[in-house]
């Protein structure tokens, strides 16, 4: 599916998505990512969503975010929360939803100018 928006101003954003890929800025992109406003990171972790870590995510409190949104492929499933112990210290709030529910909130998010970023589990 592609996104649509009128202008980038400066910031990446997601511009299309697919089952095995996300479109940032009118560039596919294949495999976990992190995307923040100005920044993005294609080597956050080779993990799968069973095989997350505490360390997966406290790289992602690192990044001193107000909100992380975690896409979890297909569909929503939720970390064991023994795992977000770093995001609660940092004071970082995380919304976990499926990949494209995740790439349409960040985009809305990133517009009204929020401190957010956006973990993505692909495959």
């Amino acid at each position: 599916m592609k996104l649509h928006r009128d202008s980038t101003d400066g910031h990446y954003s997601f511009t299309g998505y697919g089952d095995d890929y996300v479109a940032i800025n009118g560039k596919n992109h294949q495999g976990n990512l992190v995307l923040l406003p100005r920044r993005l990171i294609q080597d956050w972790t080779d993990a799968t969503f069973d095989s997350l870590t505490q360390a997966d995510f406290d790289f992602l409190a690192e990044l001193k975010m107000e909100i992380m949104i975690l896409g979890t492929g297909a569909k929503q499933r939720f970390p064991h929360p023994q795992l977000l112990q770093g995001l609660m210290r940092a004071g970082v709030g995380l919304e976990v939803m499926n990949t494209q529910a995740a790439c349409r909130t960040y985009n809305i998010l990133v517009a009204e100018g929020r401190s957010v970023g956006c973990a993505l589990l692909q495959g």
